[in-house]
């Protein structure tokens, strides 16, 4: 059985498979981009209509809120008034001089009604005293907004006189703690709701139980909450101080239309591209027809070229690594030379400094026996013993500046740690800077070599020196744990690892000092990693300064 050919996309086998997935691919745009433009057009317009409704609403809440707080603040201030206290007291008779101020104030306050009702609930003083229907000598203590009135009392209901629905506030007229009489205002809405019949948003007001007061449509009123509108949004807000609930209803039939008019420009512009694809693929074809004749010729001359020019490249190339090769042993030698010369004159100074420190130490003594007591004796004894801590620094150097044997062997701790220090006292005692250290046993001891443990824990320990240079209180802690491997931290108190610092932590030649060379953590990681060990940084921690930890094996 032959295996199948592969399909060469110039080829016209693959134009044909190519042509029909094409089709589907266009039949599926076709369907799908007009209809993620409807819905997305739709969205965005139901979401503009909601907004628009939103303010809409909100404007007429405020507005009957505004109405009402006017006329709460009308029956508040006729409710404390004198002569509307004098007139109750002295009955009946008395209340057409407040039945003419009634009659100025609703003029003023545009309200339909203002009234006043003796504490039997008889109406002794009207703003429309003088008319036909005049609310004068009614009695309306069956009202809920007399018999709870207490201070005030709201009620939406049918005027028994005039036969009109309104609003009803009330407040009590008090002397002392003794009622009065109610002062009340009738409120109708016929202008309001002509207002909001103007707009096309269907607009209720409805009551806490539900029932229908103020309203758009008037054959709505005194109903139940009424239905959904079809095809709108509804909008509900709260009435402040009432317990009422104003719902308006905002058609979407502008949104549907606006989201088939974008469907519908989607789809012109999917057969627009379809029909500039066609004519792609069409004129890629009669390309390939040509590339064909072209490639089998362009092949054969690559092909010659490429023998060519393939062994001079080879050439090339060996000579520029050869060249790289040559500048980096050059750096590399340059490096060493200088670092070589750095240890040769510090090996030197601390073997030049041993014999006249040896003189110092022999006068000192022998001076220090011709005066055994007092101030001068104790002078020359301090001398003895400044000389003593001199050897035993140069010792350290020199014991620092040998050559590693290259075995690897046991290594106590303790002493590895305490010719560390005294490597880097200089710098330590230069600030006062406390250095504290955990209890190490005498036989704890790690796998490797004194002089190359020694030179990452200096290195270690004059990065820490370094970094606190600024610091008001600084300090070094040094941490031992024992196990199947020994782990020693030095952490300090400084400024710690800036990001940018810890990402290339150990890179060589990467340092944030003026004077640094960037290959003192280099050199220490690799010498901890041919001991069979690693050297660590701690991820940064805000507010603390750096860690760094130092993994060895454990001496059997």
């Amino acid at each position: 059985m032959q295996d199948a050919l592969p399909i060469d996309s110039d080829s016209p086998r693959f134009f044909r498979a190519a042509g029909w997935l094409a089709v589907v691919l266009a039949m599926a745009l076709l369907v799908l981009v007009p209809a993620a433009a409807f819905w997305g057009v739709r969205a965005g317009a139901l979401q503009n209509l909601r907004d628009e409704g939103l303010a809409a609403a909100q404007s007429r809440a405020l507005t009957l809120e505004s109405i009402l707080d006017r006329q709460r603040a009308v029956v508040a201030i006729l409710a404390d008034d004198a002569m509307v206290k004098a007139t109750l007291r002295k009955g009946f008779d008395q209340g057409d001089a407040v039945s003419a101020k009634l009659e100025g104030l609703r003029a003023e306050t545009q309200s339909t009604v203002l009234y006043l009702l003796d504490a039997t609930g008889r109406t002794i003083a009207a703003s429309n005293w003088n008319q036909p229907n005049s609310f004068l000598g009614h009695d309306y203590s069956f009202r809920d907004y007399f018999r709870q009135a207490n201070p005030t009392a709201l009620e939406f209901a049918l005027g028994t006189v005039s036969g009109q629905p309104g609003l009803y506030l009330s407040h009590d007229v008090r002397d002392g703690g003794a009622l009065l009489g109610v002062v009340v205002v009738k409120v109708q809405f016929d202008g309001l709701e002509a207002a909001w019949a103007r707009s096309p948003n269907a607009t209720h007001v409805t009551e806490a139980d539900g029932r229908v007061i103020i309203t758009t449509d008037a054959a709505l009123r005194f109903t139940a909450t009424p239905p959904a509108v079809p095809d709108s949004l509804p909008i509900a807000l709260p009435v402040r101080g009432t317990g009422w609930t104003l719902a308006m209803h905002v058609p979407t039939r502008e949104a549907r239309q606006t989201a088939l008019y974008a469907a519908g420009a989607a789809g012109l512009a999917v057969l627009l591209l379809m029909a500039l694809a066609d004519q792609a693929r069409r004129a890629r074809l009669r390309a390939a027809r040509k590339a064909r004749a072209d490639r089998a010729y362009r092949a054969e001359l690559e092909r010659a070229v490429a023998e060519r020019t393939r062994d001079l490249s080879e050439e090339m190339r060996e000579r520029q690594l050869a060249q790289q090769r040559l500048s980096q042993m050059q750096s590399d030698l340059v490096q060493a030379n200088k670092l070589a010369t750095m240890g040769q004159i510090t090996a030197g100074v601390a073997h030049e400094i041993n014999q006249p420190l040896a003189t110092i130490r022999l006068l000192a003594e022998n001076g220090q026996a011709m005066q055994p007591g007092g101030p001068a004796g104790d002078n020359l004894a301090r001398i003895t013993r400044m000389t003593d801590r001199i050897g035993q620094i140069t010792d350290q150097l020199r014991s620092f500046a040998r050559k590693p044997t290259g075995e690897i062997g046991p290594v106590p701790l303790r002493p590895v740690i305490e010719a560390s220090l005294l490597l880097t006292a200089s710098r330590r005692k230069a600030s006062d800077m406390p250095v504290h250290l955990p209890d190490i046993p005498e036989d704890l001891a790690v796998a490797g070599e004194q002089v190359r443990v020694e030179q990452i824990l200096v290195n270690l320990l004059t990065n820490a020196f370094e970094a606190q240079d600024a610091s008001s209180d600084p300090w070094i802690r040094i941490g031992i744990q024992a196990g199947e491997h020994v782990t020693l931290t030095v952490a300090d108190n400084g400024p710690g690892l800036p990001p940018q610092v810890r990402d290339q932590l150990f890179a060589p030649f990467a340092t944030s000092k003026a004077q640094g060379l960037g290959l003192g953590l280099v050199i220490s990681r690799d010498i901890a990693r041919d001991l069979g060990g690693e050297l660590t940084a701690d991820d940064p921690v805000p507010g603390q300064g750096a860690t760094f930890r130092l993994i060895l094996r454990r001496a059997a």
